[in-house]
């Protein structure tokens, strides 16, 4: 019997066989780094150098807006930046859990100064949302010394909303753009102490640019602002145990059962940002664990030119209805 051999002959590209191994790449030096740096005994171990003077400025008369501030990282930093002193405002989609936070937080802290008024419920997905948050608050005339965009989702689900933009990105990139460039007047007004802190994900160091944008958008703006005299800062809070990680990666939560940081811990660097002398931090820089950090992983081409970012910031103000920049 003549026995004959099938071969199967399988052609890779050296395009796509590059592609494989910078995805693995990525996958694994994250995944190694963030066991390392973004669990609570990292934090416990970057926290040895901390400065214990750093957090004890008073900023009384300071008036701060932090997004999604009802709970997780919001609530702590809105709570932090409570016991110093501040006037916050806090911006949140859901009008009963946000007076609850806010009634928590002027309890803890002693601080009448903490506000959620009718026009300060907000989704953070949607832009007209946004522009009328934004318009009524500018009426109030009041200087913004700090604006905190923390809110943030994490819908695993291809989820689009009744403005025709997909989820994640409505709230994460757009939403954060359009806040930012509306509340820019108000943030005149502060100048030269006026800051914008942007909470990213760690999730930046696996993927490419246009993926996860609100670093190279810190850069961006203080790249075109930076005769307005405000600072751009962004920053990584680890990797928390907050009530959308839970919601949203129960397996990741399950897995890091007892070893992510407290809220508290993933907000230590969005105070430490807010009270620090602007003379002290390195404009467009992003921050983790009250240290400038790298923006990209060695050899895991996450990096993107200033042509793509141009085109980018062109793209979200084209979809925020904003103006052409000049």
């Amino acid at each position: 019997m003549q026995h004959s051999t099938l071969m199967l002959k399988i052609k890779i590209s050296p395009r796509s066989l590059s592609m494989f191994l910078i995805k693995t790449w990525r996958a694994t030096a994250f995944g190694v780094y963030g066991y390392l740096n973004f669990t609570r005994n990292g934090f416990l171990e970057h926290a040895k150098n901390f400065k214990e003077e750093d957090m004890q400025k008073r900023i009384e008369g300071k008036n701060c807006i932090v997004t999604g501030a009802n709970s997780g990282i919001g609530y702590a930093t809105a709570e932090g930046l409570a016991l110093r002193g501040a006037t916050v405002y806090m911006v949140c989609r859901s009008k009963e859990r946000g007076e609850a936070a806010l009634s928590s937080i002027q309890s803890k802290t002693g601080n009448p100064n903490i506000h959620l008024e009718s026009f300060q419920v907000c989704d953070l997905s949607s832009v007209n949302d946004i522009k009328s948050f934004t318009s009524r608050f500018s009426s109030k005339d009041v200087p913004v010394h700090v604006l905190v965009n923390n809110a943030g989702s994490l819908e695993q689900n291809r989820v689009v909303t009744p403005e025709g933009f997909e989820t994640n990105f409505a709230v994460n990139v757009l939403g954060t753009y359009t806040m930012t460039e509306l509340m820019l007047p108000l943030l005149e007004k502060a100048a030269p102490d006026a800051r914008v802190i942007t909470v990213s994900s760690g999730g930046m160091y696996s993927v490419p640019l246009t993926t996860d944008l609100q670093v190279a958008l810190t850069e961006k703006w203080s790249e075109m602002y930076k005769e307005k005299a405000i600072g751009f800062y962004s920053m990584h809070p680890g990797w928390a145990e907050t009530p959308g990680v839970t919601k949203s990666l129960p397996s990741f939560s399950e897995r890091f059962a007892g070893k992510l940081r407290t809220s508290e811990e993933g907000a230590d660097t969005v105070v430490w940002l807010a009270l620090q002398p602007k003379e002290k931090l390195v404009p467009g820089a992003f921050y983790f664990d009250r240290a400038e950090a790298p923006k990209h992983l060695k050899f895991a081409a996450t990096g993107g030119s200033h042509t793509a970012v141009d085109s980018i910031v062109a793209n979200l103000r084209s979809m925020a209805n904003l103006p052409p920049l000049n």
